[in-house]
């Protein structure tokens, strides 16, 4: 496979607050030195880390900072990270629409993408005028669009609506078409942002579905960004995790997404079980870690909580709770605790504590686990309800054709339907 995006020491940076330098005089010498003379920004001062949560001494921040990666012909390549990461910068330069500070960046081939709603339409232009607009900006004649024009109607789903405006459309069905005529106009490169968080669940397969084809099948080469691990991981086999601009690992997507998902759990646990006289620390908590975290409704839940204790600690109680991400209750929780529960006893050193729910009887959809922990003579003095989000995938469970479609609730009860006729 050929080499199609090649990234050599880039970086990006932005200027926070008013621009400009403050008198006219200054900007004057900065435009001739960097526009005129070729030299770097005489103004510029030594940026910092991109870090929105806290106040800096500097207006100038990082949002990339000497990134190095190559991307070959035909790969699903995932991006994650969480919110200001660079993730969007990074497709914005690879797009070309904006231009890197520093470094160098070189592209094989025609890109599409799809950054943000109502990328490359103009909004007074009906659908199938949009549709050949785009394609005139990927360098495609008018009869290959006319060729593909129908398949992407169909693929969109909006053809009541195709000779209406754009500017008329819902932010789902701009997406919808968007999406269409990025996946089926001919590039060599799909660039895919957080976008389709805005379709619904359906949309949302249909595009993995198209992208996985489009990689796997057709040899053209995908960049995928997604807070969605079970999506990026299910479409990409490698991707890089993003961090403050920085690149901080970069190989096959599973691995990727482990090391993120450890890296949210330290931030959020591994500091929190220290206290006088005991130090227990939680290292890991995975679900279903044998079958690779996939979760399937009506099939066995395992979580395992791994944990280092600096001495044997006794009577400790474990909470799981599992919640819906569009509802304020909790859907399932239980305790060590409990009645029908067991007593935990930490030893001194490594210890994983395991909870399997045999059939995890839910609908599908975006859930969250939660985890909660009390030591003995003590109230309960960690709880956090959104821990790990994982996604539960729709099926049709045979033999009795039961769908686990979330349009039917968050849980499934088991029941049974009967009917007596009363004859006269």
């Amino acid at each position: 496979m050929s080499t199609v995006i090649q990234i050599s020491n880039l970086s990006k940076i932005y200027r926070l607050g008013e621009i400009g330098t403050g008198t006219i005089s200054r900007d004057l010498e900065r435009w001739y030195k960097m526009r005129i003379r070729g030299q770097e920004d005489p103004f510029l001062k030594i940026g910092e880390t991109n870090e929105r949560s806290k106040k800096g001494v500097s207006d100038v921040v990082y949002s990339l900072r000497d990134i190095n990666l190559e991307v070959q012909q035909g790969e699903a390549f995932g991006i994650i990270g969480k919110n200001g990461a660079g993730k969007s910068t990074l497709l914005k330069i690879i797009s070309r629409v904006t231009s890197p500070t520093t470094g160098k960046i070189n592209i094989k081939g025609r890109v599409a993408s799809l950054l943000e709603v109502g990328t490359g339409f103009h909004p007074e232009l009906t659908g199938r005028e949009n549709i050949y607009l785009n394609g005139a900006i990927l360098g495609m004649r008018k009869n290959e669009i006319t060729c593909k024009l129908d398949e992407i109607i169909d693929f969109s789903g909006v053809e009541r609506y195709i000779d209406t405006p754009v500017k008329r459309y819902s932010s789902g069905m701009y997406v919808r078409l968007a999406f269409a005529v990025a996946a089926h106009l001919e590039s060599e490169i799909l660039i895919v942002d957080e976008v389709l968080a805005v379709g619904d669940i359906e949309f949302q397969k249909k595009c993995l579905g198209k992208m996985g084809e489009i990689s796997k099948g057709e040899g053209r080469t995908v960049l995928f960004v997604s807070h969605n691990l079970a999506a990026v991981k299910k479409l990409c086999n490698k991707g890089i995790l993003l961090e403050d601009g920085v690149i901080k690992t970069e190989g096959k997507v599973t691995e990727v997404i482990d090391h993120y998902t450890n890296c949210i759990l330290s931030q959020k646990i591994f500091k929190a079980f220290k206290i006088k006289g005991i130090d227990l620390k939680v290292t890991k908590i995975t679900l279903n870690e044998e079958s690779g975290g996939l979760i399937t409704p009506f099939k066995p839940l395992r979580i395992d909580i791994e944990m280092e204790a600096d001495r044997e600690i006794t009577n400790i109680g474990i909470q799981i709770m599992i919640s819906h991400e569009d509802t304020s209750g909790m859907v399932f929780a239980t305790n060590t605790k409990t009645t029908d529960g067991i007593d935990v006893k930490i030893m001194k050193g490594k210890n994983t504590v395991t909870c399997t729910i045999e059939s995890l009887n839910i609908c599908s959809g975006k859930y969250w686990l939660g985890f909660g922990m009390d030591l003995p003579f003590t109230v309960m003095y960690y709880h956090e309800l959104s821990l790990i989000s994982f996604d539960v995938s729709e099926v049709l469970v045979a033999p009795r054709q039961l769908s686990t479609s979330s349009i039917y609730g968050h849980v499934y009860l088991d029941h049974q339907w009967s009917i007596k006729q009363n004859i006269k």
